[in-house]
């Protein structure tokens, strides 16, 4: 990997921080290379407030948005609740449903079928809304892009609002509101909100106007939080806030759905990582393997029993989700290692068999193994469907833009797109893409980069320094777990490689004049030598607790040695 070590901060500000703050060097310097230069600032780092959260009537749009549901339910018109199949669609449907069903009960979900429908506004849809006599859809984290769709509802007498996330291409849907702080003229001050973020703030400006406060509506930030994690959005400003109080009552008093889930794990309290990999993968099950409205259920089910029931049914979707992953994983990196020309700088990949559910876990998967730009193409009805995944610094969505005459359609975020092509594109759209990487990427991308925030001795790491470090929770993109590199390092003589075929490395490692530290390695078994070495070695690792017996004692975390 490639060590990039942060710019120290000058020593006349970490004197400013650490006097204001009473801490020392290093945490101050941690703070002001997360942007956080004062007091005041620190205080809101660390007490986060959601007292602190925007006026949402900032959001353009906002104010149509709340005047067309207010004169829906004014009229007993039906609305029509549509979010995306993944889990950002999925808590935003259950979000928003159960916000408006608490008052009004005209009210229906829907989530389009991955396979029959495809991802966003589908006709099917829009087609199920007239025939049950709909009037107002409420489409969450999708929209911005479903021009036709959304003139398609208005011929037939359907109004939407669009809350969304996405970048917005040249031309905007003819909707009756669109909500997405990614539009240009949109002047909301924070941008990175997730699709059920929006949504949230849709529900927070619809509260207001029914005399509700924010603290009337922090049971709805488990799902906020479950959403933001999901989605890999950044933890900073106000989603560090809703990410904050949501893990605080995933912790405390979660909703009936997700308390089942939890419940399945045995844990005893979730941090954001948890929620990465042990909730939204279930819920995401769902709408892979079966359908998102499954997801919607649970998620909006009051009764822990049923709940239990759903929650069963998904521990198995996502078995058999991880079953697929797996053995279209190995087909994936055969057809790469036979394919795959030297000096290439993307990997693309096609079976028209592989499931459409589980390309995108596929796509995440080879790059990490390969390092490059991914795309994992499946055949879906006569079109071909990918999804892209990118390396870290590269906008794989700008790729796809230099491809789009190529492309039926194409979405999605700077590390991770979906698109849809014509069979007969394929080899000339692959082309396209490797032309336009090629010519695009830095190749330093092209091999993975550590970040380390700190070089730092041993005998700074104690007990303190761990439990302020704890509170810089949440982490994220944006507030990434400090990273630190020691030099200099030497094993006391107990290193071996542990876990299946040893591909694990666990040791204790210490400097001259030190006390030694456990220290554990994942995937870095294959480092085992050069641990044992006599030679000392560098490491960059984050810190870590290890709980063993009931006793709790300080660990590194390796991520990489030399």
């Amino acid at each position: 990997m490639r060590w990039t070590i942060k710019p120290k901060p000058t020593q006349e500000a970490i004197d400013h921080l650490s006097k204001a703050l009473g801490t020392d060097d290093l945490v101050a310097q941690l703070l002001i290379q997360r942007g956080i230069t004062n007091y005041e600032e620190a205080k809101a780092f660390f007490r986060p407030e959601l007292s602190h959260l925007h006026d949402p009537f900032l959001m353009k749009d906002m104010g149509l948005a709340v005047a067309r549901i207010e004169q829906a339910i004014a009229n007993d018109e039906n609305i029509l609740v549509y979010g995306d199949y993944d889990v950002d669609g999925t808590t935003s449907v259950a979000l928003m449903s159960s916000f408006l069903l608490k008052t009004y009960p005209n009210v229906a979900t829907y989530i389009p079928d991955r396979y029959s429908e495809g991802y966003g506004i589908s006709f099917q849809g829009i087609d199920f809304a007239a025939d049950n006599d709909i009037s107002l859809i409420i489409a969450l984290d999708c929209g911005i892009k479903a021009i036709d769709q959304i003139k398609y509802a208005k011929e037939k007498g359907i109004s939407v609002i669009v809350c969304d996330h996405h970048r917005p291409g040249e031309i905007l849907p003819d909707a009756d509101a669109i909500l997405d702080p990614k539009q240009k003229d949109c002047e909301y001050p924070y941008k990175e909100l997730c699709g059920c973020g929006v949504g949230f703030k849709l529900i927070q400006a619809l509260g207001s106007k029914q005399g509700k406060t924010i603290d009337d509506l922090i049971f709805y930030l488990d799902l906020v939080a479950t959403a933001i994690a999901a989605d890999i959005v950044p933890i900073t400003g106000e989603n560090r806030i809703l990410a904050y109080y949501g893990l605080m009552v995933i912790n405390e008093n979660p909703r009936t759905g997700i308390k089942a889930l939890i419940d399945q794990t045995k844990k005893s309290e979730l941090t954001i990582t948890d929620v990465v990999f042990i909730i939204a993968p279930r819920i995401n099950a769902a709408g892979r393997m079966k359908h998102g409205q499954h997801a919607v259920a649970l998620l909006m089910e009051n009764d822990f029993t049923t709940a239990k029931k759903y929650a069963s049914e998904i521990e198995l979707f996502n078995t058999e989700r991880r079953s697929l992953d797996q053995e279209i994983t190995q087909e994936a990196l055969v057809q790469i290692q036979e394919n795959q020309e030297e000096g290439n700088f993307t990997s693309v990949v096609y079976n028209e068999n592989w499931h459409k559910g589980v390309i995108g876990i596929v796509a995440s998967r080879l790059t990490e193994t390969y390092y490059r730009p991914t795309l994992v193409f499946t055949k879906s009805g006569d079109k071909l469907t990918a999804s892209a995944r990118s390396v870290k610094g590269f906008d794989v969505y700008n790729a796809l833009e230099g491809c789009s005459d190529c492309l039926e359609q194409f979405g999605g975020h700077m590390y991770a797109a979906g698109l849809t092509l014509l069979e007969e594109q394929y080899e000339t759209f692959k082309k396209q893409f490797e032309k336009v990487v090629s010519e695009t990427i830095d190749p330093k991308l092209l091999q993975p980069e550590i970040t380390v925030d700190a070089k730092i001795s041993m005998d700074q790491i104690t007990p303190k320094l761990m439990r302020i470090l704890k509170q810089f929770a949440p982490f994220g993109p944006g507030n990434m777990t400090p990273v630190f590199m020691a030099e200099g390092l030497k094993d006391t003589g107990y290193a071996r490689g542990v876990g299946e075929e040893e591909k694990h490395l666990k040791c204790s490692l210490y400097q001259p004049g030190s006390n030694p530290i456990g220290a554990i390695g994942f995937n870095l078994g294959k480092k085992l030598d050069r641990v044992k070495s006599i030679k000392p070695f560098d490491a960059v690792f984050s810190l870590d607790e290890n709980e063993w017996n009931g006793k709790v004692s300080l660990q590194l975390k390796l991520r990489d040695i030399r």
